[in-house]
């Protein structure tokens, strides 16, 4: 069942659009990459769906029980957010915030789950380090432990590897696809094009060309055979 269904979206900042009716899903258990070029509107649709962003015209739907604040967010971080003085745990525990309301403590369940997302990102033994001492690759786990706080059906992730070496950003796509294998719902803006062929279920390519389909239709796609002509998207 579709959890997420965009209806005729058009995008833009001010009088200028970047997405025109766009039309796609995505069902529970999907793992969908959001690919194109630089401006191609790809962190204007996260923003819209999350509700941070509002549509030019066309609305986003939510179904199969799933609310906007059942959505973990994994953004692209901004050089403040990468020296925030906080601990790992005070970090990961925030991501519960959505589902306390007006309490002003986290509850005994909540202090839990976060102890639970540490351990399966294996950051436990950082509990008590302070964040922006951490290296590269422990901050986005440390941020991805805290979107898993605020669900277990969807996250969406805007260039998850984005500044990672080889190998730290190949550790944080098997995670995510562990994730996936869970149930997890993910859908993930990148401009790797062959991880997208790699893991993602579904592909959305935005640009001049727009694409919405599975991943072996988006291989036989004369949009993939002109993106692999051009090397990749940029």
């Amino acid at each position: 069942m579709a959890q997420i269904i965009c209806h005729r979206l058009t995008l833009g900042y001010g009088r200028e659009t970047v997405v025109s009716n766009l039309d796609f899903s995505v069902s529970a258990g999907e793992y969908l990459c959001i690919v194109g070029e630089n401006g191609a509107g790809k962190s204007t649709l996260m923003k819209t769906i999350l509700g941070l962003s509002s549509p030019l015209s066309g609305h986003v739907e939510f179904s199969d029980g799933l609310q906007r604040r059942e959505i973990g967010y994994l953004s692209q971080q901004t050089v403040v957010q990468k020296g925030f003085p906080a601990s790992v745990r005070e970090i990961v525990l925030s991501g519960c915030q959505g589902r306390m309301g007006l309490r002003p403590f986290y509850t005994r369940s909540e202090k839990a789950l976060a102890e639970e997302n540490m351990e399966r990102l294996g950051i436990t033994a950082l509990a008590k380090r302070c964040y922006r001492d951490l290296s590269g690759g422990q901050q986005q786990r440390v941020l991805l432990a805290r979107a898993l706080g605020a669900t277990r059906k969807l996250l969406l992730l805007d260039e998850p590897i984005a500044g990672l070496d080889p190998q730290t950003a190949a550790d944080m796509y098997r995670i995510l696809a562990e994730l996936h294998q869970t149930g997890v719902t993910i859908l993930m803006i990148t401009h790797d094009v062959l991880a997208a062929l790699s893991y993602a279920t579904h592909v959305l390519h935005l640009g001049n060309n727009v694409f919405w389909g599975t991943q072996e239709e988006y291989r036989r796609s004369h949009v993939y055979e002109k993106t692999a002509a051009e090397g990749g998207c940029g």
